[in-house]
């Protein structure tokens, strides 16, 4: 398939586009820096642009047929649109040009729940700090992202990771419907859980939860080296 990926100079963009050129497809990554992203293939075009410009996300979208976004910023305290933005220019390229299928990276911390193994310090301190002062207006973006996407009539899913951590390659993830009860995700699963959907029907017009539930770090490694990394 002809797949465009935006935010693909992420951690989590870079793993998809190796996973989806290894399982054959042609693939467009865009990102504001080209010059650093690392792959290189001769079904990949790298393109240099930026998500909030609209003319910019036409043309990548152009002609394709399926759209991922693994898109991440800093959380902050000042105001973030970046994800409603770019997804609203997604859409609309979308439209024109008749591409139908849509994979949006959000996050677990959009609706938080308590987790079964969080215990006090993680579900009573760690995760309102992170959901509703750290990251609220992440959280708030990514809300208003959601909302636009289900407003249209795209096959749409949206993809709400837990906390984000490396592992080399993929698991055996796990994927629901609503909220997965899991506190942790690895990179390589959130990235092979986008490439799936491409030709998947089950999660069409659905938003899902991915977990893994293996080789999860405690929750002190988590926070030392992954809580301030980007998706």
């Amino acid at each position: 398939m002809r797949i465009t990926v935006f935010g693909a100079n992420g951690p989590t963009g870079r793993l998809l586009t190796g996973q989806a050129l290894a399982a054959g497809h042609h693939l467009t990554a865009v990102t504001r820096q080209p010059d650093s992203f690392p792959l290189h293939h001769d079904r990949l075009e790298v393109v240099g642009a930026d998500v909030l410009d609209p003319a910019a996300v036409d043309a990548a979208v152009a002609d394709r047929d399926a759209v991922l976004s693994t898109l991440g910023v800093p959380a902050g305290k000042e105001p973030i649109s970046t994800y409603s933005r770019g997804v609203a220019n997604i859409v609309a390229a979308m439209e024109r040009h008749g591409v139908r299928r849509l994979a949006v990276v959000s996050s677990s911390g959009v609706d938080p729940h308590p987790y079964s193994d969080g215990g006090f310090l993680f579900n009573r301190v760690l995760l309102p700090y992170v959901t509703r002062v750290a990251g609220k207006t992440l959280y708030d973006d990514m809300r208003r992202m959601e909302t636009l996407i289900r407003a249209t009539d795209l096959e749409w899913t949206i993809v709400r990771p837990s906390g984000l951590y490396h592992l080399p390659s993929a698991t055996d993830y796990t994927v629901v419907e609503g909220h997965a009860d899991g506190r942790f995700t690895a990179r390589a699963d959130l990235a092979a859980s986008l490439l799936a959907l491409v030709d998947d029907d089950r999660y069409r017009r659905t938003t899902i939860g991915v977990i893994t539930t293996v080789d999860n770090p405690t929750l002190l490694q988590w926070i030392r080296g992954e809580a301030l990394a980007r998706n």
